[in-house]
């Protein structure tokens, strides 16, 4: 009797799970050339989680100008020569929301942005609320929901620290590579000035000899 319960109980988490669903998450990898700008429109309803995650990943001193904007265009944040941020509001309207990256302060050189949107569920009703398709929800329901809701965002920050940990260790390499070939270069010069300085030394003296 007790298992069966608990079969029942599980059976219904998992329901209400799949039924609730998990907040919407768009990734993009975005070319900006120089004396550029890309922007990117998302419709979000009023009240409705909003959040936005960048890092520039190639291209110059890594860093881009960012400038989100609501409906009535009014500038909800906007930072200049950013290398990576983390942005959340909530939406205070429905309508069509706008990310743009800048990239008019480079001269010639092209940024590469990995970025990310993440949406949150609509807004719900407050529990036992009548409404159209449903009469109410619990606070059970409500429990399952933020629990959905804060699993899927911590599954988001590991996907996004481990992006950034493969970028960083790529970058770390590159440097690396570099400060060994220019330290056996300058080994080279160094063994190439002294053997010119020895062979110079030795023909000055066998000069003076002659004379």
């Amino acid at each position: 009797m007790e298992q069966t319960s608990l079969a029942k109980i599980a059976l219904t988490l998992c329901g209400l799970l799949l039924i609730m669903g998990t907040p919407i998450v768009q990734a993009f990898i975005v070319n900006i050339d120089a004396h550029n700008e890309e922007c990117f429109f998302e419709n979000v309803e009023g009240g409705t989680k909003f959040g936005v995650t960048f890092e520039v990943i190639d291209g110059g001193f890594l860093d881009v100008d960012i400038k989100i904007t609501g409906p009535d265009q009014h500038v909800m944040h906007e930072s200049e020569k950013e290398s990576s941020g983390k942005y959340t509001f909530v939406a205070p309207s429905k309508g069509v929301y706008t990310v743009c990256f800048n990239n008019e302060r480079s001269s010639m050189t092209p940024k590469m942005v990995m970025f990310s949107i993440e949406l949150g569920d609509a807004p719900q009703r407050a529990p036992g609320a009548p409404g159209q398709e449903e009469v109410g929800h619990t606070k059970l329901e409500d429990m399952i929901r933020e629990l959905s809701g804060t699993l899927t965002s911590v599954k988001h920050e590991q996907e996004y620290m481990h992006v950034r940990d493969k970028i960083h260790r790529s970058v770390n390499e590159s440097t690396n590579s570099r400060v060994v070939l220019w330290s056996t270069f300058e080994a080279l010069v160094l063994v190439l000035m002294t053997v010119g300085q020895v062979y110079y030394l030795k023909r000055f003296f066998e000069v003076k000899r002659v004379v």
